[in-house]
């Protein structure tokens, strides 16, 4: 039975495409690396991480630094992120039926709790923040842990390869959203147990498992 759904932030619960699109190329000059236009966004949506990293000339090991960059600068476009469709009413009927919340994400704490209260969202028990964008997995471990969780009773929704990756890897059930930043075909690689393509489908699963 499940007690916590985690979710991921960025492209599964706000639509934060467009802000990251526009803080990373204001940094790309300083990486040398390529801006992304805006014809280059629905071949890039279908790249591995590695393969968008080769198609923008950027070297892997920035990615890292990359990212804590573009959060710092991400912060001044916090007004300008929507939840998408369906969302808000997602995790309030989530928290009503006695679920617990809670965010896992490479994004800064600061911003994400920003967003959530702008939205009028309190109810998010607990947000796990890390730089590492290929540890999340380790990030639910711990989570599960300090909570004394079976793989069970947890479910995380993300919207990219490596969420369903970083879910698989801790053991626990991951449902994969189609409005996010991977193409489903990058997902379907990786095999989530579910895809949604309507936030009303997440209640349906937790309420069915």
């Amino acid at each position: 039975m499940i007690k916590y759904v985690i979710f991921d932030f960025n492209g599964t619960l706000v639509d934060s495409l467009h802000v990251v699109i526009e803080v990373y190329n204001r940094l790309a000059g300083e990486y040398k690396s390529n801006q992304i236009e805006q014809k280059d966004i629905a071949y890039l949506k279908g790249l591995s991480i590695m393969e968008r990293a080769k198609f923008l000339d950027l070297k892997l090991y920035k990615l890292p630094l990359l990212a804590i960059d573009i959060y710092k600068l991400y912060k001044h476009s916090i007004k300008d992120l929507i939840l998408f469709a369906g969302v808000k009413e997602l995790l309030e009927e989530l928290n009503a039926s006695g679920l617990q919340l809670a965010i896992v994400s490479t994004n800064a704490e600061q911003n994400i709790r920003e967003c959530l209260e702008r939205n009028q969202i309190g109810f998010i028990s607990e947000i796990i923040c890390s730089n590492n964008m290929f540890g999340k997995n380790e990030d639910i471990k711990r989570f599960m842990k300090k909570h004394d969780l079976k793989d069970s009773e947890v479910i995380y929704v993300g919207d990219e390869a490596r969420d369903i990756i970083a879910g698989k890897k801790s053991g626990v059930k991951v449902i994969w959203v189609s409005w996010g930043f991977d193409h489903i075909d990058n997902a379907k690689k990786e095999d989530p147990n579910y895809i949604v393509n309507k936030p009303d489908e997440i209640l349906s699963i937790c309420q069915s498992i």
